[in-house]
């Protein structure tokens, strides 16, 4: 396959600060336009012979797209209560020239939405700190989904919905944690094997986040963040609903080295687990655990470094969807993962210069 595309981007915005007296309440006010206007020629999928030799064009086209955006941002301190009610308001405007069609035929939609938020942040005490976020987006913005002559929903809304705490128990401790719900009107999935952006239904996904940072010394620090998540769509019958490619579980993490003499560095990972690679979970794309390091050593104005990525030569799978494919000596297509192998063992120096 060749997949190509000549895209220039253009945009401006521009925000006015102010902070005014209210009464006997501190507060802050932004206020913003701005635009946002991408021209992309040649937006192709093809199928190719020796990835040279154009055969057949799945997708050929140029795409317009155009985005003005306005918002106001606010924030009331109130003691101990921060609260800070936002709007925004964003047009698109879509365009589509079919380069498949005889007549190049253009595809244009037009799109307005509001978006407005409401936070609320609570300082208990120099240790403790509570939030509850909430706020309406949209899930996309691909001018492709113009394609699909029965989509009435090109930004679909998403529902958002945060609750937690910032926490520090010790003088050497912090500790993060958030309770989230997300709804969402409609998914798009981009189907690589059409070069189309197609609805997919509503979806939902909550979970929690936790996150831990901890000072040993003066140089050395352990963090590690983990997420559980429950990602379900919400138009397909139980056993079937899982959303593909969305993980359940993942953790990041490590030990950072700063400011150790002229020495720094760290000893990092990355963990995710085994998720569903289609809708009914019969193909599974493998999980993976991956560990690098770094070091680097600082000489007045030159840093030496070393990064090893991939420490212990896992065999792991980086990219992963399920999808049809039949080779030579099979009758019938058969869907299974295809995949990128992930970096193995790997070892790069880097000197640099500062002045």
């Amino acid at each position: 396959i060749k997949q190509f595309e000549n895209r220039a981007i253009f945009g401006a915005n521009a925000k006015i600060i102010s902070e005014k007296q209210v009464g006997s309440i501190d507060a802050k006010f932004i206020k913003g336009v701005g635009l946002r206007y991408d021209l992309i020629n040649d937006v192709q999928l093809s199928h190719t012979k020796n990835r040279k030799e154009v055969i057949d064009r799945i997708q050929l086209g140029d795409v317009k797209q155009t985005n003005m955006y306005a918002f106001f941002n606010s924030e009331f301190n109130l003691g101990k209560f921060k609260v800070s009610p936002a709007v925004r308001l964003d047009y698109f405007k879509f365009i589509y020239n079919d380069g498949l069609q005889i007549n190049y035929e253009t595809l244009t939609k037009n799109k307005a939405i509001l978006s407005p938020k409401l936070n609320f942040l609570y300082t208990h005490n120099y240790n403790l700190q509570w939030f509850l976020k909430s706020g309406i987006g949209f899930h996309s913005n691909d001018t492709r989904v113009v394609l699909q002559q029965n989509v009435d929903k090109v930004l679909p809304k998403a529902y958002g919905l945060d609750f937690g705490n910032i926490w520090k128990p010790t003088p050497k401790i912090v500790l993060n944690t958030a309770l989230w719900y997300l709804l969402s009107e409609e998914e798009f999935v981009y189907v690589g094997d059409a070069g189309i952006v197609e609805p997919s239904g509503a979806s939902e996904r909550f979970g929690i986040d936790f996150g831990i940072t901890f000072q040993f010394t003066d140089w050395l620090f352990f963090n590690t963040d983990l997420t559980y998540t429950k990602a379900r769509s919400l138009e397909n019958s139980n056993g079937e609903d899982f959303i593909p490619l969305a993980p359940d579980f993942t953790m990041v993490g490590g030990l950072s080295v700063t400011n150790l003499g002229d020495f720094s560095g760290g000893l990092q990972y990355r963990y995710i687990d085994d998720r569903p690679a289609n809708k009914n979970n019969s193909i599974v794309a493998e999980g993976y655990f991956i560990a690098d390091f770094n070091v680097n050593y600082k000489m007045k104005a030159i840093t030496l470094g070393i990064a090893i990525e991939n420490i212990f030569n896992i065999a792991w799978n980086e990219t992963q969807f399920a999808t049809e494919s039949r080779l030579q000596n099979e009758s019938n297509p058969v869907e299974e993962i295809h995949f990128t192998p992930g970096t193995p063992f790997f070892a790069k120096a880097r000197v640099s210069y500062r002045f």
